[in-house]
């Protein structure tokens, strides 16, 4: 009569020891943690072999630290950020993610578009991005300098503010060691404006650091 009893206990013991040691199932391993990058053709793998850009590289060591944080790439090439911000709420909606990294401006900056838009674009993905329980990582970027230094100025400045008004984190210049290299052209392809396969772990690195504070 008090066997089955004896067994429901048994059984529990089992599943609390097994929790213990990680083992009573799958998700319990998992971090619970997933990453949507929301960028252009700097994200995009534009121009390289498949598994070779720096999300692809993202992805990998944290499968090799066995982190358990999965990598979403909504990046898409020519995208900017009036693009990304139409885009990001059925992303959001989609992939639940727990931390967003926006990586789009460039493309504004080289069309022309205007500053006060792009400012305004990045801060309202932002905030979708947090408002959705998200932290929000926001890759900087810089303009060419024959835009002129006042122009370039109000861009850099562009992605610190938000950064700072919103609480977010920033990565002030996703390029660096790559676009300001003495020698820059050896690290992109024969456009000059996409970065190629060898210059990927570098542009990982910049954002590595950051990044990393985040996930803890």
């Amino acid at each position: 009569m008090h066997k089955p009893l004896l067994r429901r206990r048994h059984f529990n013991w089992t599943l609390l020891a097994l929790a213990s040691w990680g083992l009573a199932a799958p998700a319990m391993a998992a971090s619970g943690q997933r990453i949507l990058v929301v960028g252009d053709s700097l994200s995009a793998e534009y121009g390289l072999a498949r598994g070779t850009g720096w999300v692809a590289l993202l992805q990998k060591q944290l499968a090799q630290e066995k982190s358990g944080v999965e990598v979403i790439n909504a990046s898409i090439s020519g995208d900017t950020t009036s693009g990304g911000r139409s885009r990001l709420p059925a992303l959001l909606k989609r992939h639940q993610p727990s931390h967003v990294v926006i990586e789009l401006g460039g493309n504004d900056a080289l069309r022309g578009l205007p500053m006060n838009m792009t400012q305004d674009n990045l801060l309202a993905m932002t905030k979708q991005a947090q408002a959705a329980g998200a932290q929000v990582l926001l890759l900087g970027m810089q303009m060419p300098p024959n835009y002129g230094p006042e122009m370039a100025r109000q861009f850099e400045a562009a992605y610190a503010q938000v950064a700072q008004s919103q609480k977010a984190a920033l990565v002030p210049f996703f390029l660096k060691g790559v676009g300001d290299d003495p020698e820059p052209l050896k690290w992109f392809q024969p456009d000059r404006i996409h970065p190629n396969e060898a210059a990927q772990p570098r542009m990982l690195a910049n954002v590595w650091p950051t990044l990393k504070k985040q996930l803890k």
